[in-house]
């Protein structure tokens, strides 16, 4: 066991506990913005999916039910203009964090092979390469890497934790350089429906991929949409060639979404109504936060998308969670993200619209 938990770094959250007891020390209490967790209510048309779906005593399957691939090739259409997808371009996934952890596994890496991910990055792309033993390195432009041994390139637009997002033209470029090489393309899309100051796009898109699934594929996540994180909900759609091999290897790993959470994502991506209010009610929260960061003598930078504000004063990322601590006020140090984010905080708005209100009176 110590073989294998000895490849992976420490596990970033533990490093907060003690700031996390001085900010639970405040009168007032803690306002916990560090993890981005959803705290507002599961859309209730999800709930009756779930519940009329709760006598399913039998296995569900890992593809998921017909019904389920219609919804996500749908909404795949619908929302992200995609086009000519059939059941063979979707696979469900049990939370998006398990694929990003175990893909280089499922893919058949190992030592010779490299992964690369951005320089600022959600940690699970290391820790999947690292769980492969393969090598693993970090780009601001992933056309300038050395394709040499490059098995699996991962996009991360909208960015965790920056909020950054890639344009129509970067993406197009970035698509057409890994096909040239032929490297692997991972575009990580989870919070592409999370746009404020730009349009996220998908790499599905067929202006970015020219038309052709092949090398690409897109993780999706109805957890931030829809308040799903508890469902662990969530899906790859792209390259067949791809998502056939690591459907037959996730069969025998049984990696199958329950079936009630089957049902209530079908409920969920059919919908796009309940998406549209919690947009509003994390656009409020964003507003709030922002100004009253910047009021406190925080820069903002980035933070065109997701669910966060990527903010800085220009000092170390532990002085800056230290001084927010104090106030009773969580967020995530930067250099949890990568060395690059050593003076940066992620603050993220996913706290209800009371604790949100008391982190702008205290700033």
């Amino acid at each position: 066991m110590s073989a294998v938990s000895d490849r992976l770094p420490t596990f970033p959250w533990d490093k907060l506990e003690p700031y996390k007891k001085t900010a639970a020390a405040h009168p007032d209490g803690i306002v916990d913005l560090s993890v981005g967790t959803p705290v507002d209510p599961v859309p209730e048309l999800i709930q009756k999916a779930l519940i009329d779906a709760a006598d399913s005593p039998g296995y569900p399957t890992v593809w998921g039910t017909p019904a389920l691939r219609d919804a996500i090739t749908g909404w795949l259409e619908r929302r992200l203009g995609a086009r000519e997808l059939t059941h063979r371009h979707v696979l469900p996934i049990v939370g998006s964090k398990e694929l990003v952890a175990w893909l280089p596994t499922q893919l058949g890496l190992g030592p010779g092979d490299k992964v690369a991910y951005p320089r600022l990055a959600y940690p699970t792309y290391e820790v999947g390469a690292r769980l492969a033993r393969a090598g693993y390195e970090v780009y601001d432009d992933p056309t300038e890497l050395d394709p040499e041994g490059l098995k699996l390139l991962w996009l991360n637009s909208p960015s965790n934790p920056t909020g950054k997002v890639l344009s129509k033209a970067e993406l197009t470029r970035i698509v057409a350089w890994a096909r040239e090489h032929g490297v692997l393309l991972f575009s990580d899309e989870c919070y592409l429906e999370l746009g404020w100051e730009a349009d996220p796009v998908s790499v599905l898109h067929p202006d970015v991929n020219g038309g052709s699934y092949d090398g690409i594929v897109a993780v999706h996540s109805l957890s931030k949409r829809s308040n799903l994180a508890g469902y662990r909900a969530a899906f790859l759609a792209g390259d067949p060639a791809v998502l056939g091999p690591l459907l037959e290897i996730r069969k025998h790993g049984g990696m199958m979404t329950s079936a009630p959470t089957q049902a209530a994502v079908v409920a969920a991506l059919g919908d796009d109504v309940h998406v549209q209010e919690q947009r509003a009610r994390y656009a409020a929260r964003r507003e709030a936060l922002r100004e009253a960061l910047v009021r406190h003598g925080f820069r903002i930078e980035h933070s065109e998308a997701s669910l966060y504000l990527w903010a800085t004063r220009d000092e170390s990322c532990w002085d800056t969670v230290a001084h927010l601590a104090e106030l009773g006020i969580l967020v995530a140090p930067g250099d949890f993200y990568g060395e690059a984010g050593a003076t940066y905080v992620r603050v993220a708005f996913t706290a209800t619209d009371e604790r949100v209100r008391a982190a702008a009176e205290r700033l």
